[in-house]
C-alpha cells in the first residue's frame, strides 16, 4: 500500500482563481491580440445527471474539419473530470477545452468567466464557443452576465440550451426543487432525453409543466435512437446557429452592474506567486449550494479493483452525483454515475486518478450511534466526518507489484 500523505486542502477564493489565470505572457496576448468579434456562443445547461456531457459530445459531432471551436467546462468541484469526460471527443475534433474548477461561474465572481472566455477567445481564436456550466449553476445569473454590454460585440449569443431528463422529471423531489426549475425557466431551447418510458399522458403533462415555467421555450424530444441520427443532427446544428431571444431580451433591460471590461480586468489583474501542483496524494471536502463535495486525485500507478471501488461509490449515503477517470487492473475507465444511470468506460491512461463525488445528506440525530460515521451539523461545520471515507478509499489501493 503506499503510503499516504495526504496534502492540506486550500479553498482558492474567486479573486485568488483570476489572478492565477494572469501573467506576463497572457497580458501580452490581451494587449496584441487583434479585435474578436461575434463568435458564436452556445450555453448547454441542465440539472446535476440531466446529460449535459452527452450533448456536449453530440454537438462536437457536427463540427465539420476546419472549424476551430473551444469548450468552456465549469465544474463545482476543485479537481475537473468533466474535462477528461469529453477530451476524447474533443481531441478528434480538435477543440481547445478550458476548465474552471472550484465552484460556480455565475454565482462566486464574474471574474473567473470573464478571464476564461477572453483567455480561450485571445489563444485559440475560435470559430465557435460552447459553454457548460455545472448543473448546480444558477443559469439565470449566468445569462444575465453574459447579456452585459461589454459581450455585446465579442460573443453572439446563440439559443441556449436546457438538458431535461425525463427520468427525473417524474420525482417530486426534482419537480419542486427551485434549483432544478430554474434550468427550465432560463433556456431558449429545452431538449428532454430518456423519455421512452413517459406513456403520452406523462408526455403531455411534461409538455404543459415546461409551458408553465417558461412559455417561450422550444420543446425538443431529444431521441438517441440510430435512426435518427441524422435528423437530430440536423436540429443541433439549427440550434447552434439560431439566435438567443432570451439573453437578447435581458440586453435590452439589464442594468449595469458597474464591472470592468474583460480586457480591463485582464490587463489589471496582478501577476500572481508561483504555484505548484498539488502534491499527490490529494483530497479536498468542501460544502456549497446546500450539497457536501469530495475529492479525491491519486497517483497514477495506484491502482483499483474496478468492481470493488464501484461497490463502494454506490454505497455512499445519499450521493446524487459520482465522476471520476480511474487506474483499474484492467486498464482506465471513466466514471460517470447519476442516481439514474451508472455509466463506465474504458479510456487512454492519465495523468493521474480522479474522482468526485457530490453528497446530499440528512442526519438524523436520533441515529447517531447507528451512523458512527456522521455528525450533527452546525453552522460552518461539515456535517459527515469524512476520516472513514479517506481510509477506505486508500484501503481500496491494491497493493504494488512486488
Amino acid at each position: 500500500m503506499p503510503l499516504v500523505c495526504f496534502t492540506t486542502a486550500i479553498f482558492y477564493t474567486a479573486a485568488r482563481q483570476c489572478r492565477l489565470f494572469a501573467n506576463k505572457k497572457d497580458l501580452f496576448v490581451m494587449r496584441s491580440s487583434p479585435s474578436i468579434h461575434n463568435v458564436p456562443c452556445t450555453l448547454v445547461t441542465g440539472f446535476l445527471g440531466a446529460g449535459k456531457t452527452t450533448l456536449i459530445k453530440r454537438l462536437l459531432a457536427t463540427k465539420v474539419p476546419d472549424a476551430r471551436w473551444a469548450l468552456l467546462i465549469n465544474e463545482f468541484g476543485r479537481i475537473g473530470i468533466d474535462g477528461a469526460l469529453v477530451d476524447s471527443a474533443a481531441a478528434d475534433k480538435a477543440v481547445a477545452i478550458r476548465e474552471v474548477s472550484g465552484g460556480c461561474i455565475c454565482c462566486t465572481s464574474q471574474l473567473p468567466l470573464q478571464i476564461a472566455i477572453m483567455r480561450l477567445l485571445a489563444e485559440h481564436r475560435p470559430d465557435r464557443l460552447l459553454i457548460e456550466p455545472t448543473g448546480l449553476a444558477h443559469p439565470k445569473v449566468l445569462t444575465q452576465q453574459l447579456s452585459e454590454p461589454h459581450w455585446q460585440h465579442t460573443l453572439s449569443m446563440r439559443a441556449v440550451m436546457t438538458v431535461l431528463h425525463a427520468g427525473q422529471w417524474q420525482q417530486p423531489k426534482y419537480r419542486k426543487h427551485d434549483g432544478y426549475c430554474a434550468h427550465i425557466k432560463a433556456a431558449d431551447v429545452v431538449l428532454v432525453n430518456r423519455y421512452e418510458t413517459l406513456d403520452n399522458g406523462e408526455r403531455e403533462a411534461l409538455s404543459a409543466w415546461i409551458q408553465t415555467l417558461n412559455a417561450n421555450a422550444r420543446l425538443i424530444w431529444d431521441s438517441h435512437d440510430d435512426a435518427e441520427q441524422t435528423q437530430t443532427s440536423a436540429v443541433l446544428s439549427e440550434l447552434l446557429n439560431s439566435q438567443s431571444h432570451l439573453i437578447g431580451q435581458q440586453t435590452q433591460r439589464l442594468q449595469r452592474f458597474g464591472l470592468q471590461s474583460p480586457q480591463q480586468v485582464a490587463m489589471s489583474t496582478p501577476k500572481a506567486e508561483n504555484t505548484d501542483a498539488k502534491a499527490l496524494p490529494y483530497r479536498y471536502h468542501d460544502i456549497q449550494e446546500g450539497v457536501l463535495i469530495a475529492g479525491w486525485r491519486l497517483p497514477s500507478d495506484w491502482q483499483f479493483d474496478g468492481n470493488a471501488l464501484q461497490d463502494w461509490l454506490l454505497a455512499l449515503p445519499d450521493w446524487q452525483r459520482i465522476k471520476g477517470v480511474v487506474h483499474t487492473k484492467t486498464g482506465w475507465q471513466q466514471l460517470n454515475f447519476t442516481p439514474d444511470s451508472v455509466s463506465t468506460r474504458t479510456t487512454e491512461p492519465q495523468a493521474d486518478n480522479r474522482l468526485e463525488v457530490i453528497l446530499s445528506v440528512s442526519v438524523d440525530d436520533k441515529n447517531q450511534e447507528d451512523n458512527a460515521h456522521k455528525k450533527a451539523p452546525s453552522r460552518g461545520d461539515n456535517p459527515i466526518d469524512w476520516a472513514p471515507y479517506d481510509t477506505a478509499l486508500m484501503d481500496l489501493v491494491l497493493p504494488s507489484p512486488s
